[in-house]
């Protein structure tokens, strides 16, 4: 048999990527939803619709500083305004004369109303008078203050907003699915809401596991590794939107791992560890949570994935309570990729979001790539939009083990299990990573 024909026999016996989500991702659910305070709301995402009980604008209001008065005394239809000769330089030669009867700011609450030939000089968000269906902006007057000319008229209704004219009651302000962003909380303050129900914030912790694990601030030696993985996790939780905690080292001792991943549970909605999930003499963390013991911890599917970089993982629940854990490689490219391929979904389903998935594009790829027989590959890349439209995705040199091809990457380029050369020139599939540069 020929090399070529082993490594497509090998992936064969792999599960296929898409087959392996949806497996665990069918047996997470989303979180119990809390009734929080609209202060505490941000960045939940809304566990039912949201209706506006009361209209917005609340009522009828001034849009801009300045005068509101009836429309048919400035455009010359009623019998109150007096014209007067115009200021030189203004366009049609006269001016309109109101008599200024009281100022509106925006405090103001006793109702007024206008007579022909009188207006009021306005604040914006002032309540209008009523019968003023027009406010002149100051810029158009004298500013006058017992009275005012007017030198340009404006069209009927300018400078008013109307009693829900934006929002009116009963309108659906955001569907359950929604994320609350502070725009959405104005709109839900703006409407008379003081409480939303939201499905809370999943608190997900995060554990590096391996002897050979030691704390940043130093560097890497023979038989040591600086632990880049919980720190680096911890910073992608956090980025989804999850109320993330590093726990640090866990040395390969089964009792301390057991003991370590019991505490947690108390505090967890999903654990992330990292490191441990291969078959070799090291790996404990997959010899471990594999079995049940007591009753106690497990069990944890570990699964050989057609996934590069990270083909194995691991997924199940641990403690009395069945806190769901994701069980990431040690590598900390393969560790990346897979919280993106299955922890930050997990994260999300956990969360109530939609969609789960982070947002894909089709790109035209600029440079001839080979990728692994039969697993999907996903490669640091730079996405960038044509200028006549459409995507351009360049691969970052060094593949997906490399983290500074992840650090400087705004896309994944992701390569099918059947792909074996992607030309350039061609077509692929590309997720976009958002970094909020």
């Amino acid at each position: 048999m020929t090399a070529t024909a082993d490594a497509e026999a090998a992936a064969n016996e792999l599960t296929p990527l898409a087959d392996y989500l949806g497996s665990v991702l069918r047996r997470l659910r989303a979180l119990p939803p809390l009734d929080l305070d609209l202060t505490q709301a941000h960045g939940n995402v809304l566990a039912e619709d949201v209706v506006a009980p009361h209209a917005f604008p609340a009522f009828d209001q001034a849009a801009v500083d300045g005068y509101a008065a009836r429309w048919e005394d400035i455009s010359g239809g009623g019998r109150g305004p007096s014209y007067v000769p115009a200021p030189s330089g203004t366009p049609g030669g006269r001016t309109i004369r109101l008599n200024v009867v009281g100022d509106l700011g925006a405090a103001s609450w006793r109702p007024v109303r206008l007579t022909p030939g009188s207006c009021f000089s306005v604040a914006a968000g002032a309540p209008l008078p009523v019968a003023a269906d027009v406010v002149v902006p100051v810029e158009w007057t004298d500013q006058g203050m017992a009275a005012v000319e007017i030198f340009r008229t404006p069209k009927r209704g300018y400078g008013v907003r109307r009693a829900g004219e934006e929002l009116p009651v009963g309108t659906l302000l955001a569907r359950a699915g929604t994320y609350v962003s502070p725009a959405l909380v104005a709109v839900f303050a703006a409407t008379g809401i003081g409480h939303v129900v939201v499905r809370p914030s999943p608190r997900v912790v995060i554990v590096a596991t391996g002897d050979e694990l030691v704390d940043v601030g130093r560097g890497s030696q023979p038989g040591q590794v600086v632990d880049a993985n919980s720190h680096a996790l911890t910073a992608a939780a956090a980025e989804v939107g999850a109320l993330a905690y590093r726990v640090g080292i866990c040395d390969d001792d089964p009792e301390g791992l057991r003991g370590l991943l019991e505490d947690q549970t108390l505090r967890a909605d999903l654990i992330i560890t990292t490191g441990g999930t291969g078959t070799g003499p090291g790996d404990m963390v997959r010899r471990i949570l594999s079995r049940r013991e007591g009753g106690r911890v497990g069990p944890v599917t570990f699964t050989d994935v057609a996934l590069y970089p990270g083909t194995a993982l691991g997924f199940g629940t641990v403690g009395a309570e069945e806190v769901p854990v994701v069980c990431l490689p040690g590598d900390p490219g393969a560790a990346l990729i897979g919280f993106e391929v299955l922890a930050r979904p997990a994260i999300q389903l956990l969360a109530g979001a939609e969609p789960v998935f982070r947002p894909s594009v089709r790109a035209h790829l600029l440079e001839t790539v080979s990728s692994p027989t039969g697993l999907r590959e996903f490669r640091p890349a730079h996405v960038a939009e044509r200028r006549g439209g459409g995507y351009t995705v360049q691969p970052l040199s060094g593949g997906p083990f490399t983290l500074s091809g992840l650090a400087e990457a705004n896309g994944l380029l992701v390569l099918g299990e059947r792909v074996t050369t992607a030309a350039a020139g061609s077509t692929v599939d590309v997720l976009l990573l958002d970094r909020r540069r």
